[in-house]
């Protein structure tokens, strides 16, 4: 065995210990026992002079240094599955694992529309990361993000998704208890529930901000969650102000009335997003087409 390949078969080794965090459950996909596993990861671990894992009788966890070495180890095989795919003869066919970044609400819109597209796709395994915290596409090793808002990285290719507006909600028992505001100025007599971006801590606005100075004294709420002041305002806490994606099905079902003010327009949008420098794989493509084609088509 030389050099290369030997490396080779030691990251693949490492990488199934990572997402397996077992030498058992590692060695049944390499096909070798548990005890060639832990010889493999100790001789890295001794040419690399770092701990990758910390081990206990029960748990295999990675270390800081660990999940670092980890996540390019994952990008490397990535990009040789991408490699392959694109001189095989079916590279056609989309295939392989495919890392997606996107906020935590994306479920919303994402996940009712996954089973189709594993029936389309059945040899693409997706892996989804819900998450509000900004991440690097790049060195994160992300094969495509789906992010609202600007997008100033010239490294990166995107695609709009589609606008979103959003609504004013609150719950038939807030209404019964308050009075359902019948102009934006009684809404300074209501409780407006305050969302903060996670990552840049600023006050989510509302559009008519100025004509109700008073709402902010009334807040009950403030938070950094848009699930979360969804979930308030089905339990009665205030007004809240939120994407219609994420108000769309409690409206529907009844826990959730909408609030019927002319409102000014507040559009969000979505995008799409993947790195301009890699090769669009089978995989980013058919998935990029996929969202494009599928999610906010009724705006």
């Amino acid at each position: 065995m030389n050099p290369t390949t030997e490396n080779l078969s030691r990251i693949l080794t490492f990488v199934q210990t990572a997402e397996s965090l077992s030498f058992v459950g590692a060695s049944r996909h390499l096909g070798v026992s548990a005890s060639a596993v832990g010889k493999t990861v100790a001789r890295l671990e001794k040419t690399l002079g770092v701990r990758l894992f910390q081990r206990s009788t029960r748990t295999v966890r990675l270390t800081d240094e660990g999940r670092l070495f980890y996540e390019r180890c994952r990008k490397i095989l990535d990009d040789l599955q991408d490699a392959e795919a694109m001189v095989s003869e079916a590279a056609d066919a989309p295939r392989g694992r495919l890392r997606v970044s996107l906020p935590t609400i994306g479920y919303r819109f994402l996940v009712p529309h996954l089973a189709e597209f594993h029936r389309l796709y059945p040899e693409v395994q997706l892996d989804l990361d819900f998450s509000d915290r900004l991440v690097d596409i790049i060195e994160d090793g992300f094969d495509a993000v789906i992010r609202s808002g600007d997008l100033p990285d010239s490294r990166l290719m995107s695609r709009l998704l589609g606008p979103f507006r959003f609504v004013l909600c609150a719950s038939p028992a807030y209404i019964a208890a308050h009075g359902m505001p019948r102009s934006v100025a009684e809404l300074a007599d209501h409780n407006c529930l305050q969302f903060r971006f996670p990552t840049s801590g600023r006050i989510r606005g509302w559009p008519f901000a100025d004509a109700i100075p008073a709402s902010q004294s009334l807040s009950p709420l403030t938070c950094s969650n848009m699930e979360a002041i969804r979930a308030v305002t089905v339990e009665g806490l205030g007004v809240g102000y939120m994407p219609d994606f994420l108000a769309h099905s409690a409206i529907e079902e009844g826990t959730l009335c909408r609030i019927p003010l002319e409102l000014p327009a507040d559009e969000g949008r979505f995008w799409v997003i993947w790195p301009s420098s890699r090769q669009l794989s089978p995989k980013i493509r058919v998935f990029v087409d996929f969202v494009c084609a599928r999610l906010f088509t009724a705006n």
